[in-house]
């Protein structure tokens, strides 16, 4: 069954740690170069892909004691918050351009770069943590999917326009002040569960 509340919690962190990583920066990239459908086609099956593998390491985790697990997640969680705060900026990394604009190499392309550029992320790891939190797979996995399209989505269509609007730095510091109230919430329940 599908929690509202937990679809949106897991969408709103995803969201906002994904807006600054260079998924964002990749899909402007890509966005300005390709037809924007086929590059989001590519880019949402690798997403796809990374929260379902994501939402079953997270399942297995479930598997542990309830203490283990909160105490685990905690810290996950507070180090996800630091990696956010402390992590330099990249520079938009360059993107091989197809020979051909046909749908299948443009996809290709978006697919094989967020495969690539995603794989053990901290949004990927994040989702994984908050599968063995909420132990609700459905809810966790759709709402990381759902976030991490929107963010792919924004920055195809218009990741300069939101750039120029909200400080990147102001959006990093959203995503770790509530990475840093889930890892708190984790430990106290650890500790007092």
């Amino acid at each position: 069954m599908i929690s509202i509340t937990v679809l949106a919690l897991v969408f709103g962190v995803v969201f906002l740690a994904e807006l600054p990583d260079k998924t964002a920066l990749a899909g402007l990239v890509l966005g300005t170069r390709y037809r924007a459908s086929y590059v989001f086609a590519g880019v949402a099956a690798a997403f796809l892909l990374h929260v379902t593998l994501a939402v079953a390491a997270g399942s297995v985790l479930t598997l542990l004691p309830q203490r283990i697990v909160h105490a685990l997640t905690g810290v996950l969680f507070l180090g996800g918050a630091a990696m956010l705060l402390l992590k330099k900026d990249d520079d938009e990394e360059e993107v091989r351009r197809p020979g051909d604009q046909s749908f299948w190499k443009v996809a290709g392309t978006g697919f094989m770069l967020i495969l690539v550029a995603e794989f053990g992320d901290l949004t990927q790891i994040m989702t994984a943590n908050l599968a063995a939190r909420y132990d609700n797979p459905l809810s966790v996995g759709l709402g990381a999917v759902l976030g991490l399209w929107a963010v792919a989505a924004l920055g195809i269509v218009g990741g300069k326009a939101l750039m120029k609007r909200v400080p990147l730095a102001l959006i990093t510091k959203i995503a770790a002040v509530l990475m840093t109230g889930l890892g708190v919430w984790s430990l106290y329940e650890a500790v007092a569960g």
